[in-house]
């Protein structure tokens, strides 16, 4: 490490620590921010505060919202009937992208009893009569979907997943529109 740069070091590391962002993109990025924009690079800082601050779970599904209960749960157009359980509150948004399901999200990031009983009073809510399961294709998230479908066996529910247009082993956010489009058009029922 050159002697005086520690800060520009720090920077790059920092930006290393993100997802996708190698070695070469780190110090491009650092580079162009410390030498070429400090401006973006206050606004990237300032953005970063705003949203640690004020962005939350909501209180009913688990997506992201700057408020108690998010924009989704809040929609009354969206139909209460249709539910889509996803991993992740990022797969909502890939999932909105699409343009191609009208209904509700539930996030399950974890199994826990907790998580469990939100979504049945989720369900009881909402009036929910079909659940799409909107996972990465994998054995894991298959044995992930039966261990819920099982918890939710005395509701009158029809379960689907995600067919065709998802590679098993592929995240959401790595699934082009088209394909996820597809995907949920095409779901079969399990």
């Amino acid at each position: 490490m050159n002697r005086g740069l520690e800060k520009f070091y720090e920077l790059v590391e920092a930006f290393e620590s993100l997802p996708t962002v190698g070695k070469k993109s780190a110090l491009r990025l650092a580079y162009h921010i410390v030498m070429n924009d400090n401006y973006c690079g206050i606004k990237l800082a300032h953005s970063i505060e705003n949203a640690l601050k004020n962005i939350t779970k909501c209180k009913r599904c688990g997506s992201m919202s700057e408020h108690e209960i998010c924009e989704f749960c809040l929609d009354e157009s969206r139909v209460g009937e249709k539910l889509c359980i996803v991993q992740s509150a990022k797969d909502i948004f890939i999932i909105e992208d699409s343009k191609t399901f009208d209904g509700r999200y539930f996030v399950i990031d974890e199994l826990e009893q907790d998580k469990i009983n939100l979504l049945e009073n989720f369900i009881i809510n909402n009036g929910v009569k079909s659940i799409l399961f909107a996972i990465t294709p994998s054995i894991a998230n298959d044995a992930f979907i039966l261990f819920i479908e099982s918890k939710l066996k005395n509701y009158d529910l029809q379960f689907t997943k995600i067919a065709q247009g998802v590679p098993t082993g592929v995240s959401l956010e790595n699934v082009d529109i088209l394909s996820l489009s597809k995907a949920i058009q095409s779901r079969v029922e399990i």
